[in-house]
């Protein structure tokens, strides 16, 4: 998958948790959780949203590797088909 249709899926999945968040402030270095204030719950239903939309599969352990905006576009993007 490129990144360009990481990045898609990843906004519209934030589109859906948090439409609070606007597309502007979903750049690479904002992190997840002190930057965008998702909580454990609504970060569970992004990547929940996401492996719908993209068949991305993400197990707990690499869960750290999402912790910004930047890494889960990448994470997406490295591990689509």
């Amino acid at each position: 998958m490129n990144t360009q249709d990481a990045r898609a899926a990843v906004t519209a999945a934030f589109a859906e948790v948090a439409p609070d968040i606007a597309p502007d402030d979903l750049i690479e270095r904002a992190r997840l959780r002190q930057d965008l204030e998702i909580d454990s719950l609504d970060f569970l239903r992004l990547i929940e949203l996401v492996a719908e939309s993209t068949g991305v599969d993400t197990p707990e352990d690499d869960y750290r590797q999402l912790d910004t905006v930047g890494g889960f576009i990448g994470y997406v993007a490295s591990h689509g088909r």
